[in-house]
């Protein structure tokens, strides 16, 4: 990582043009170690995912790239996500974020400390909810609405797959259940 002073900025090329004047850090994933700074990251769950393949099991990144997860009531997992590594990732902007790299990791260890204290919900109060409050106390980007369904919309239109084997852990069950119920309504039709 390069320095100057204590000033951190991420630049997002497609935002921004280069200013080699400005202090930057340019941070990059690593898939082997499971870092993925400043990101969103996604994985399956097994039987609901295969049904359906847009739902799944959300969590954020600090920007050291440590996952934090809501796991399950009153648990918020490090490093250690609750249905297995990520297969998706949603790379955020650091420019984004009022107060810099200090504010987005304060964020999400204080959105962290309040999900320790809620009851898993799955379907009102979540994993995509702790991901939601993250965003909301860095107000990313500039705002404080996040919800469940914002962050699903955007893992789901705007999410890369982490290579190819995250492209057929998140679809290949889906489709081969789709196979297996196609064949059978063709051969009992």
């Amino acid at each position: 990582m390069a320095t100057s002073g204590s000033t951190y900025q991420f630049f997002d090329f497609k935002d921004e043009l280069l200013d080699i004047t400005k202090p930057f850090v340019i941070i990059s994933n690593d898939v082997r170690k499971n870092r993925y700074p400043f990101c969103i990251v996604w994985t399956p769950i097994p039987l609901i995912t295969w049904i359906f393949p847009f739902i799944g099991h959300m969590g954020i990144c600090t920007s050291s790239g440590i996952i934090r997860d809501f796991a399950g009531s009153y648990f918020v997992s490090e490093d250690q996500m609750a249905f297995g590594d990520p297969t998706k990732f949603l790379q955020l902007s650091m420019s984004k974020v009022p107060g810099g790299v200090s504010a987005w990791d304060r964020a999400i260890q204080d959105a962290s400390e309040e999900y320790k204290s809620h009851m898993h919900n799955l379907c009102c109060d979540n994993c995509h909810s702790h991901v939601a409050l993250s965003l909301n106390n860095m107000a990313y980007p500039g705002k404080r609405n996040w919800n469940m369904v914002a962050v699903c919309w955007q893992m789901l239109f705007h999410g890369k797959h982490i290579g190819c084997s995250g492209f057929l852990r998140t679809w290949a069950p889906s489709i081969f259940l789709l196979t297996v119920i196609a064949v059978i309504v063709i051969f009992i039709a």
